[in-house]
């Protein structure tokens, strides 16, 4: 959701700056095409980041391929599509044509969107969609259902559901708590989205593309800078955000979790409010692209496809990125079928932090090596994620359950190393997205698609590395983990397994193997404020010419707005302040 946005940016304001005022950041002229060179830019990975990136360069008139090891796109918010026995139809294969066949449609990601059908919004993917001239078709709702442990409820969204849910599980404290807390954040959070995170860039060509397009809200963000990148207080006395109600820091602490993988200690206060200032948008639904998360890759796709000289392949896996010996920059990469794809401009790795280092061959950069050391290192990853999907009758799902329900098991708990809501199968989601698209799934019947949030260690799962899918350790283990997520799905759709004719649990180790993620991480888990002096990487790598976006380059994080705002932050680095400019006209804020 737009409450995800990370809104580095302020730190680019403070960051020093690494071009002259209207250079391309880029050290190659800016149309430089090497001999034989297949694209001006090729980009690595079909993700969200990646495509917003390609898209964009696209539009500024590159030539652009994007190269997707998987046979679907969308990396982590791809969609798959299985038959009524259980077995994968990919999307390209002719038994999609067949309409008589019963295909059902899952989401590997996101089901949770919002910020995006309004024509005016702060959310950076609507920016992207608006620049690239391409969005899918969105349905609204507003029902929102959770089970928690002081009971369960179904409310509209917005601020004054949110009061009456503050009456009725807070104690005495709790409505002036969040009255006083609001008060004060959200000054903040409507001067921050003023500014379109998609227009940073990390040269000196900021001062325009923010600065001068939109003073309103660059200026009046600089007397809260300071305050907006320092972490989140809210358990200090002394805190001005200090809350005294246990249910409403709590309720905060799992906003933060869901949407970034970081409990509210964590988080910047300038996430925490965006988050609080959510509440308060007029009209506030929740969106859903028609389609599922393919309607968005679909539209994603289309604006890099519909420009001359742009593809973007699937079941294409890049094996190394290619250095000049001499001139030491990244020039093209190598498939696994021995394929040379050569780049004129620069090479985008919409990979996650190990694979973009991997891609590249120790010995080549000295500073990249360096990076790739500190990195690796010292960056610590978020947990993973165990899935479940269900295909099930209609019947299964009652008529009155919402689309989307959270159940949390309890507020704290005797885990060592995670004692709030990030503890172990504590926090689950549960999205029925054909209750909002029912062309998901073959009529009469729904898809379920539930998961733990971000709770996964790795380390349960190592042992399995080398088992087969079919090993009894390892599906005793799937079940373990996925008694959580059966119990979340059974508070509103009690019959849902007994009847489901598609069952499939996806582990950790699923995420590794499908999606390319090293332990089956969702990106890095990086405090605010941190003491190691940690930040998430720049989009511009030590190695010349080669760039990265996504979870795991600056401008990223976890979520959908946080990747499509750094696959944007990516293609400023390689544009220049003019065709940005271009770009950034369509934006509607």
């Amino acid at each position: 959701t737009t409450t995800s946005v990370l809104l580095l940016f302020l730190a680019s304001l403070l960051a020093s700056v690494d071009g002259f005022f209207f250079s391309s950041s880029v050290v190659a002229p800016r149309r430089a095409v090497r001999l034989g060179a297949s694209a001006d830019v090729v980009v690595i990975g079909s993700g969200i980041g990646g495509l917003s990136c390609a898209g964009l360069l696209a539009a500024s008139g590159r030539r652009v391929t994007v190269l997707e090891s998987h046979y679907e796109l969308g990396g982590c918010a791809h969609e798959f599509f299985v038959d009524a026995a259980g077995k994968t139809v990919p999307s390209s294969s002719k038994r999609m044509m067949n309409s008589s066949e019963s295909i059902f449609a899952f989401e590997a990601g996101p089901s949770l969107y919002s910020g995006l059908s309004p024509e005016r919004s702060p959310n950076p993917l609507k920016h992207v969609f608006q620049m690239i001239g391409e969005e899918p078709e969105w349905v609204t709702y507003d029902t929102w259902g959770a089970s928690i442990p002081e009971g369960s409820y179904e409310l509209s969204i917005g601020a004054e559901n949110f009061v009456e849910i503050l009456r009725r599980y807070g104690g005495p404290t709790a409505v002036d708590d969040w009255t006083n807390l609001a008060k004060t954040l959200r000054p903040m959070a409507q001067a921050l989205m003023r500014l379109p995170s998609v227009a940073v860039r990390s040269d000196a060509g900021v001062l325009v593309t923010l600065a001068a397009r939109y003073p309103v809200g660059f200026f009046g963000v600089l007397p809260y800078l300071d305050k907006l990148l320092k972490p989140f207080d809210m358990r200090s006395e002394d805190s001005p955000y200090f809350v005294k109600d246990s249910f409403l820091r709590n309720y905060i602490d799992l906003i933060a979790f869901l949407l970034q993988g970081l409990t509210a200690k964590d988080t910047s206060t300038a996430v925490v409010a965006y988050m609080v200032e959510d509440f308060y948008r007029e009209g506030a639904v929740v969106d859903f692209p028609m389609g599922g998360s393919k309607g968005i890759i679909d539209a994603l796709v289309r604006g890099v496809e519909k420009h001359p000289g742009c593809e973007v392949r699937r079941s294409t896996r890049v094996d190394k990125v290619l250095v000049d010996p001499f001139t030491k920059r990244a020039v093209g990469v190598e498939t696994s079928r021995g394929e040379t794809i050569l780049a004129g401009e620069a090479v985008v790795s919409n990979c996650d932090l190990k694979q973009t280092f991997d891609l590249v061959p120790e010995g080549l950069s000295a500073a990249f090596d360096e990076e790739r050391r500190r990195c690796l290192e010292e960056i610590p990853l978020c947990r993973s994620f165990t899935h479940v999907h269900l295909a099930v009758p209609v019947e299964a799902v009652p008529a009155d359950a919402p689309p989307q329900w959270t159940v949390v098991k309890q507020w704290e708990n005797n885990d060592l190393d995670h004692e709030g809501v990030d503890a172990r199968g504590n926090v689950v989601v549960v999205s029925v997205p054909s209750k909002l698209d029912p062309s998901l799934a073959p009529t009469g019947y729904h898809v379920l698609h539930a998961y733990t949030a971000g709770s996964e260690d790795y380390q349960h799962w190592e042992k399995f590395e080398t088992s087969k899918p079919d090993d009894p350790a390892y599906l005793a283990a799937k079940e373990r983990a996925a008694k959580p997520i059966f119990d979340a799905i059974a508070t509103r759709a009690p019959l849902a397994r007994d009847e489901a004719i598609v069952e499939l649990i996806a582990s950790p180790l699923t995420h590794q193997r499908f999606l390319n993620r090293h332990r089956g991480n969702y990106g890095l888990a990086i405090p605010i404020g941190n003491d190691d002096g940690l930040d998430f990487p720049p989009v511009k790598t030590p190695l010349p010419g080669y760039f990265r976006c996504g979870d795991s380059a600056a401008g990223g994080g976890i979520g959908v707005p946080a990747v499509a705002a750094s696959g944007a932050q990516c293609a400023n680095a390689i544009i220049d302040v003019f065709d940005q400019l271009r770009l950034n006209r369509h934006i509607r804020l």
